[in-house]
This record gives structure tokens, sequence and C-alpha cells, in this order.
């Protein structure tokens, strides 16, 4: 893989479905339909799909390809794979809260390894780039050169305040019980994959995920955070979280700074 081409492909794909995605979002109103899953889908995340999908597609025709918006017709047993989720944060998105992220990710023998998320409400672009260092690019954001980038890396924790993220949608009484096993400082909630963007930049400490998610959630903002010095790893046995499982769904997880001290489940 030429990871320089994959960086510069997967960045301009990414703001390429953002802005779709923006102009959905700034219009009047858009339809909701519900899955099988009984999850919500919009106008915006298949749009997005679309054109993410033609441009990964045509840049590396023979790379196999995983997308949420795809997903009933994917049989993969590969282990390296590019996967995609064009909008992440649909709840966030139907709301109008502005958390929702575009998704774009390399997963190589069950790792993601690099990839770009992309928060267009927010102005937020976060990606590995061609070296496998994490950066966030500041802006303004043009298709063809990226501008002035910086690296992050994640925190050095406290382990007796920590700061924590969690989910905004999803945060039950199972998150909240977990969690107080912590000393914390604060927690926050954030929607979608940026949660895993706030640990790489260290605006956060530690990220538990007690609830159901997807691969194509989770990959490219994985990839940030390795790509940051974080780590991810199951939340039942703190083993590595790993990818190209059947039917693409998630274990229960951790993503935090090395130096947390874990909790058993």
């Amino acid at each position: 893989m030429d990871y320089a081409t994959l960086t510069g492909t997967i960045r301009r794909l990414a703001l390429e479905g953002g802005a779709k995605i923006m102009e959905i979002y700034e219009a009047d109103g858009f339809d909701v339909k519900v899955k099988s899953d009984d999850s919500p889908v919009t106008a915006a995340d298949e749009a997005a799909d679309a054109i993410i999908s033609a441009g990964l597609r045509q840049a590396f025709p023979d790379m196999p390809l995983v997308t949420e918006e795809q997903a009933d017709s994917h049989d993969i047993t590969a282990k390296t794979f590019l996967i995609v989720d064009p909008l992440d944060g649909t709840k966030e998105f139907i709301n109008r809260r502005g958390d929702f992220t575009v998704n774009i990710a390399l997963v190589e023998d069950g790792v993601p390894t690099r990839g770009v998320v992309y928060a267009p409400a927010r102005n937020r672009m976060f990606y590995t780039d061609a070296s496998g260092q994490s950066v966030e690019e500041m802006g303004p954001f043009d298709l063809d050169a990226a501008g002035e980038t910086q690296p992050i890396r994640v925190s050095t924790p406290d382990n007796t305040g920590l700061m924590i993220v969690a989910s905004k949608s999803h945060r039950d009484q199972a998150t909240e019980d977990y969690i107080n096993k912590y000393s914390a400082r604060d927690s926050k909630s954030a929607g979608s994959s940026l949660k895993f963007c706030l640990v790489a930049t260290g605006e956060a400490d530690f990220y538990p995920r007690i609830g159901r998610t997807m691969e194509w959630d989770t990959a490219a903002g994985q990839a940030v955070l390795h790509g940051a010095g974080g780590k991810v790893v199951r939340f039942d046995d703190h083993t590595p979280l790993v990818y190209g499982k059947d039917g693409f769904a998630n274990p229960f997880f951790l993503a935090f700074a090395p130096g947390v001290d874990l909790k058993d489940a």
C-alpha cells in the first residue's frame, strides 16, 4: 500500500462526503428512514456513501471495501480491507447537534492502521499521515492540498483525576456504573467517533463503550488513536480490539491513553 496516496485520497473523499452531508444538514428538512436493525438512515448517509465508495473503488480497485450503507452485501473474509462509515452519529445529525463524522479507514491484518475522521459541522479533521503519525489539520480544508497540520498525542493520565468521555446518545446506567469505578476530575459527552479523537488529542484520557458498535463505527477513530499513542481493548478481557469479525459487530471496548489503570468489568 502506498500510504501517501492513501492519505491524500481518504482525506479528499472525507471532505467531499462531508460537503454533501452539510448541504443536506443545512437544508430546510430531510427524510429519515429506519433500517432493518432499527437504526436511522438519511439521504446524507446514502449520498456520502455513494461519493466515498465510488472514489475508493476507483483509487483502489483491488482492495476489499466495507461500508455501513452496503453492509448487507458484504461477505469479506480478508483481514486487510478499507472500511467506511459515511455518517457516524446519524442521531446527532438528525437532532442537529453537530457531533457527527465521516470515517474512512484501512484495516491491515485485523488492525486499523490508517484513517481519517472529519467532523464537518465542527470544522475538525484528524487523520494518520503517511508515516502513521496522527495529526489534526487546522484548515481551511482545501480539497487538493492539506493545510497546516499539528501532530497529536495522548495525555499522560493522572489516575486520581481522569478526564472521561462517553457517548452522548448512548450513555446509560451501565456506562455510569463503570465510570464510577474510576476517580474522575470531570467527564464529558460527545457523539460519534469524535470520542476517539478527544482521547487522541489529550482532551480526554479515557473512553469506555459499554454498548453496541460496528467495525465501521470505530475503525477510523481507532486508527487515529493508535497513531497518537493510544490503545483500544475489549471490555471483557482487555485484549486488543481486532477487525474482520463475522458480521462486523464489536464487543464492548475501552479506548484510553496508556497509563490509565483499567478496572475489571
